[in-house]
């Protein structure tokens, strides 16, 4: 049994992500299909590799992970097949990719055959069915000559300071910030800080769960993913901190 994944900005008021997941089950009857998300910021193909980074090598190798964010199609775009890690993958050639796997290979990567003649949903069930039957990917088009790449954004470091940006704000009001427990420790070296958001009062503490302060208080800690985020116990610091995506985070070292 093959897996499917979904990371796409359809949304879900719409029919488009069911007429996909008709085409696909037409295609592969016996395939389980698992929804990451639909609610991908329209065309946000950064959002998009965050949610696809985080999620793909917790599949079973094999697993086929669909990527249809910013996913137009017209005479001058292409969608793209390949293998990474015993995984594939399936989607546009907008960048996305580069930004979550940023060492492939050009010349592993194929635009899927016949785009000129099918619909966008045609197109991916092809590279689908192809996959989940064996077939070497050549026999499913041809070696991309100009795959996107796009440079992920990263925080700006000093020996004393780290500018770092809200890349996710989740369900909870949670916001997460684009910089590592690996780098934010490099750069400490054992020493003190102080985390300045907006014009609140600093944080000089890393927690090491949300439930480390007390109800309503915020806290900052490295989580699962590995990465800073800053959170109010049981409550939403987007909102109630006026947080929002693409805001800078500074830290200084002392």
């Amino acid at each position: 049994m093959s897996i499917i994944t979904l990371i796409t900005d359809f949304g879900s008021k719409d029919y488009y992500v069911a007429l996909l997941k008709g085409h696909l089950l037409t295609a592969a009857p016996n395939a389980m299909i698992v929804d990451i998300t639909h609610e991908i910021s329209p065309h946000d193909i950064m959002e998009g590799a965050f949610f696809l980074k985080n999620t793909y090598n917790r599949f079973p190798k094999g697993t086929i992970h669909i990527a249809g964010v910013n996913t137009y199609y017209g005479p001058n775009s292409r969608l793209l097949v390949f293998q990474h890690d015993e995984y594939y993958f399936v989607g546009p050639n907008n960048g996305l990719f580069s930004l979550v796997l940023s060492e492939i290979e050009e010349s592993n990567i194929y635009e899927i055959a016949d785009q000129d003649i099918l619909d966008l949903y045609d197109i991916i069930t092809n590279a689908v069915q192809g996959i989940t039957l064996g077939s070497p990917l050549h026999l499913l088009g041809r070696r991309t000559t100009a795959f996107e790449r796009k440079l992920s954004l990263q925080p700006v470091v000093s020996s004393d300071q780290i500018r770092a940006t809200i890349i996710h704000v989740d369900h909870f009001g949670n916001v997460i910030i684009n910089l590592t427990q690996d780098t934010f420790e490099r750069i400490r070296k054992g020493r003190n800080f102080m985390i300045f958001y907006k014009s609140n009062e600093p944080i000089v503490r890393l927690s090491r769960r949300y439930n480390d302060v007390q109800i309503g208080d915020v806290c900052v800690f490295f989580n699962s993913i590995n990465m800073l985020e800053l959170a109010i116990h049981m409550g939403n610091a987007h909102e109630l901190l006026n947080l929002n995506k693409n805001e800078t985070i500074q830290i200084d070292f002392f």
